[in-house]
C-alpha cells in the first residue's frame, strides 16, 4: 500500500467542560474528507496524545476508525510502543501506524533501525516512520531512511525536516521503491513535493483544506500553483507561531468550527495576536467577519488556561 495524498493530522477539540468533544472530532473528520482530504490521522502530536487519558484515546481512535469506514478513507494512528500498537488490532480502518522515531535519547542511526524492526515484527499494520529531528534529537541519513524502507512492515516516512537540506534532496532524488515520503514540515510543503514527496501529512490543512489538496494535486502533475504555494506557507506560519496545536485550534474556534480553543497543559492557548493573524491569513474566501473574529475573541479570554 501506498500513502499518497494530504492526510489531516486532527486536533482534540474539548468542550467547556475541559472533557473531549466527540461529536465535534467526528465533524471535523468528515469536514476535512469532504474538502479532499485523502485520509485522517488519529492521536498524532497535534492531538496532544499525551494529555489524553488511556478512556480518551481509546474514543478518539474508535470516532475515527468509524469515520473512515463509512467514508472509505484510510487512517493512521499514532502508535509508538507494543503495547499502542496492540491497540489498534480490531480498528480496519487503520491502514498504518504513526511511529516516533525515539525522542530525547538520541539512540544513533543503528538502533533507529532496530527499534522499528522490533515494533515491525510486533506489528497488527505496517509502520510509517515519523521522523522530526527538531523535537526528537535524532537526525537521519537518507541512507538511514533506506535501511528502515528495507523492513518488510516499513512503509513510509512522516518527513519533518527543519530545512531542506543535503540528505532531504538525497532521500528524494532517489527513493525506495513503493516507499511513501510525506511532507510534515508545513511551510516547506512546496519545496518537498517539488522534490519528489508523494503526499503530507499537515496540520494546517484543518483550514483551507481543499486548497492544500488543490496544491498538492497541482506538484503530482507537474503544473505548480506558486502563488497558491506561498500563501499557504504563509498560513502555516502563522498557525505554528506558538507551540502546536494551540493557533490552529484557535483559528478553528474563531470560525466556530469546534466548542472551545483550549488545549491541556504543558500548552496554553493562543495569544489573541496570532490567532488573528492566522486568520487574516487565511484565502479570502474562508476569512471572518471582524466581529465574529472578535467575539471569538472574546471568548478565549474566559477560557481555563489550565487545562
Amino acid at each position: 500500500m501506498m500513502v499518497t495524498g494530504v492526510h489531516v493530522p486532527l486536533i482534540t477539540p474539548f468542550d467547556e467542560a475541559g472533557a473531549v468533544a466527540f461529536g465535534v472530532l467526528e465533524e471535523l473528520a468528515h469536514e476535512v474528507l469532504t474538502a479532499g482530504a485523502a485520509g485522517v490521522v488519529a492521536l498524532g502530536t497535534t492531538a496532544e496524545p499525551t494529555a489524553l487519558s488511556a478512556a480518551e484515546r481509546a474514543g478518539v481512535l474508535d470516532v475515527l476508525n468509524e469515520v473512515c469506514l463509512r467514508r472509505g478513507a484510510p487512517l493512521l494512528a499514532g502508535a509508538n510502543t507494543a503495547e499502542e500498537l496492540g491497540a489498534l488490532a480490531g480498528h480496519s480502518a487503520v491502514t498504518a501506524a504513526l511511529s516516533l522515531v525515539p525522542p530525547f535519547v538520541r539512540p544513533g542511526e543503528d538502533a533507529v533501525v532496530a527499534h522499528f524492526e522490533a515494533l515491525a515484527a510486533v506489528s497488527p499494520v505496517p509502520l510509517v516512520v515519523y521522523h522530526v529531528p527538531h523535537r526528537t534529537g535524532q537526525e537521519l541519513s537518507a541512507d538511514a531512511v533506506r535501511r528502515l524502507a528495507a523492513i518488510d512492515a516499513v512503509i513510509g516516512i512522516k518527513y519533518a525536516p527543519s530545512a531542506v537540506d543535503a540528505d532531504v534532496v538525497d532521500l528524494l532524488a532517489d527513493p525506495p521503491p513503493e516507499f511513501a515520503v510525506l511532507a510534515a514540515t508545513d511551510v516547506l510543503l512546496s519545496p518537498m513535493l517539488a522534490l519528489g514527496a508523494h503526499g503530507a501529512i499537515v496540520a494546517s490543512a484543518h483550514l483551507a483544506t481543499a486548497q492544500f489538496v488543490a496544491l498538492a494535486g497541482t506538484w503530482q502533475v507537474g503544473r505548480a500553483d506558486r502563488p497558491l504555494g506561498h500563501q499557504l506557507a504563509r498560513l502555516s506560519a502563522a498557525l505554528f507561531a506558538e507551540p502546536n496545536p494551540a493557533v490552529i485550534k484557535g483559528a478553528l474556534h474563531a470560525q466556530g468550527r469546534i466548542p472551545t480553543p483550549s488545549v491541556r497543559l504543558p500548552l496554553l492557548p493562543a495569544t489573541e495576536t496570532s490567532v488573528d493573524a492566522a486568520v487574516r491569513s487565511l484565502p479570502t474566501r474562508h476569512r471572518l467577519r471582524e466581529g465574529t473574529v472578535r467575539r471569538a475573541a472574546t471568548a478565549r479570554s474566559d477560557c481555563p488556561r489550565d487545562r
